[in-house]
């Protein structure tokens, strides 16, 4: 028998679907080297406030506003859910 999911509520946003519960330091880095090629990540933080230092040789000839970017867009729309913040810091390398 399928489960039943419950939708939500008009005009509330669904909860994100990767987070079934609070990410952890150790979630968020391996979801950001798992989505940009050669990253190298260090997370710190908890419950829904992070800060990560990202490493890449995807950056280089970005923005820093576009390094960024392409960071968030590895969460999409759990950053404001279950991702209140996320502080970054990029470097090339």
């Amino acid at each position: 028998m399928a489960k039943r999911v419950a939708q939500p509520a008009e005009g509330r946003r669904a909860e994100p679907l990767f987070f079934h519960s609070m990410p952890t330091t150790e979630d968020i880095k391996q979801r950001i080297e798992a989505a940009i090629p050669g990253a190298r990540a260090e997370v710190s933080g908890g419950n829904d406030h992070f800060k990560a230092t990202v490493t890449a040789e995807a950056f280089a000839g970005r923005s820093r506003i576009e390094q960024h970017r392409l960071v968030y867009a590895v969460f999409g729309e759990e950053l404001g859910g279950a991702i209140h913040a996320l502080s970054l810091k990029t470097h090339v390398g």
